[in-house]
């Protein structure tokens, strides 16, 4: 989600749920990123190109998007006064 979507298509308490159930956990994330990345370093010293390394790439720039998505909703809620 933009800045435009967020101030356009949610009401204030859509939000304030929004931004609860977002909240990136930085240990859990970190986790799964450490491990997508040694599959990837697997599939690439076992020679297995394809789906084995197209996977965790996109699931990767996922977790890295969602901070990205946290921060976007934050500034909208504090542009709302609804801290």
């Amino acid at each position: 989600m933009n800045q435009k979507e967020l101030s356009s298509q949610l009401t204030d308490k859509e939000l304030q749920e929004a931004a609860k159930n977002n909240k990136p956990s930085h240990i859990i994330d970190a986790f799964f990123i450490g491990f997508l990345v040694g599959i990837i370093i697997y599939s690439f010293a076992a020679n297995t190109w394809g789906v084995v390394m197209l996977i965790p790439l996109v699931l990767i720039y996922a977790f890295l998007k969602k901070p990205k998505q946290y921060k976007a909703l934050k500034e909208e809620l504090k542009k709302r006064n609804l801290q």
